[in-house]
């Protein structure tokens, strides 16, 4: 994310009107906004990968997959993030066109500049959608993955995955192996063999 020095806060409707204009997307957090900025192929492979498959095994079951483009608002006030990948299976949302208010699945492929922002500040963000189940963290610099659980209001449960192990998600019931998910992923070699 890069924030744009000429900007002066906006509401946030006035955001919401102003982005629609914009050539560019624009994450809104506290009367700021941030352009989005691209990322690399394997983080959009990777991203690619997990929308493919959720899109075929929610087929038909009444569940909204999207990827990069669309924003999630966290409530009317903001922030309104662009996740990687999202899923929600609320019926208010079947109907969506512009945002995503109630998902039960967010996914957010990490890049070295923003893993510690998806890690804090944006996770503190999306814990405050009731209807979030489950959080999903994938690394574009291996095969690893964190998946934060909801337990109760406040209290989210952590686990993480490696290569060769199966990813369980339980807010759309089913599993796929990370390996599928890093499937014709082409990982940067770490720094000391460059």
């Amino acid at each position: 994310m890069v924030t744009n020095p000429q900007f002066v806060p906006m509401t946030p409707q006035a955001y919401l009107e102003w982005e629609a204009g914009q050539d560019t997307k624009y994450a809104y957090v506290n009367g700021e906004v941030f352009a989005m900025t691209g990322g690399t192929i394997p983080h959009n492979q990777i991203a690619l990968n997990l929308a493919s498959a959720l899109k075929a095994q929610l087929r038909g079951k009444g569940c909204l997959v999207v990827m990069a483009d669309v924003k999630v608002e966290i409530s009317r006030n903001g922030p309104y993030h662009y996740p990687d990948v999202m899923v929600s299976c609320d019926p208010r949302d079947q109907n969506a066109i512009k945002l995503i208010r109630y998902p039960c699945l967010i996914v957010e492929v990490l890049s070295p500049s923003t893993a510690d922002y998806d890690r804090g500040d944006k996770f503190t963000h999306y814990r405050q959608i009731s209807t979030l189940q489950e959080y999903v963290l994938l690394s574009a610099d291996g095969v690893s993955c964190d998946r934060y659980r909801r337990l109760s209001a406040r209290h989210w449960d952590l686990q993480t995955y490696i290569a060769g192990e199966t990813l369980d998600l339980i807010s759309i019931d089913w599993e796929i192996s990370l390996d599928l998910l890093y499937e014709d992923v082409q990982l940067a070699p770490p720094e000391d063999e460059l």
